[in-house]
C-alpha cells in the first residue's frame, strides 16, 4: 500500500526473535563497558541494519507490544510497534489482527502517522487514508476491551 497508494519506499524485514535482537543488543552494551580502551565500540546487529535507513520502523506482531518493543533502545530513529495486547476473540487469524489493530492497514497508518510527525507528510493524507480504509478512529481500544 504504501509503494503503490503513497509512492513511498519500503523494506520489509523478518524478525526471528525479538528476544535473542535484545539478548545481542544487551551483550553488545556489556562487552563495551567491560572494554572501555577499545578504539572502536561495537554496534548491536539490528542498529548496524537499520543505522542509515530513512524513515521510520514499524513493527507488527501477534504478540504482545512489549514483545517487539524491547529492542527500542537499539532502533535508531522512530519506532513504532503494535501489537496484541488486550483480550479479544475472533474466528479468524484476519479477524483477529485487524481487531488488534496489527494488520496491513494499521502496519500502514503507523509508517505514515510516524512520516506525519517527522514532518514529511501532512495529517489530511492519513484522514483520507483512514476513510479510505474504513478505520474509525472511535473504534474501541482493544487494550480496554
Amino acid at each position: 500500500i504504501l509503494r503503490e497508494q503513497f509512492k513511498i519506499a519500503v523494506d520489509v524485514w523478518s524478525v526471528t526473535s525479538f528476544n535473542e535482537l535484545r539478548k545481542e543488543g544487551l551483550s553488545v552494551e556489556r562487552d563495551n563497558l567491560m572494554n572501555p580502551a577499545r578504539k572502536k565500540k561495537k554496534v548491536p546487529y539490528v542498529t548496524e541494519c537499520l543505522s542509515g535507513k530513512e524513515g521510520p520502523v514499524v513493527a507488527s506482531t501477534d504478540y504482545m507490544k512489549l514483545y517487539a518493543d524491547q529492542i527500542r533502545e537499539f532502533v535508531p530513529g522512530n519506532y513504532q510497534v503494535l501489537g496484541t495486547d488486550g483480550f479479544g476473540r475472533s474466528d479468524s487469524r484476519e479477524k483477529l489482527r485487524h481487531f488488534f489493530e496489527v494488520d496491513r492497514k494499521f502496519i500502514v497508518l503507523a509508517a505514515l502517522a510516524e512520516l506525519n510527525s517527522e514532518g514529511v507528510l501532512e495529517a489530511s493524507v492519513i484522514s483520507k487514508f483512514m476513510k479510505e480504509q474504513g478505520i474509525d478512529p472511535e473504534k474501541v481500544d482493544p487494550v480496554t476491551v
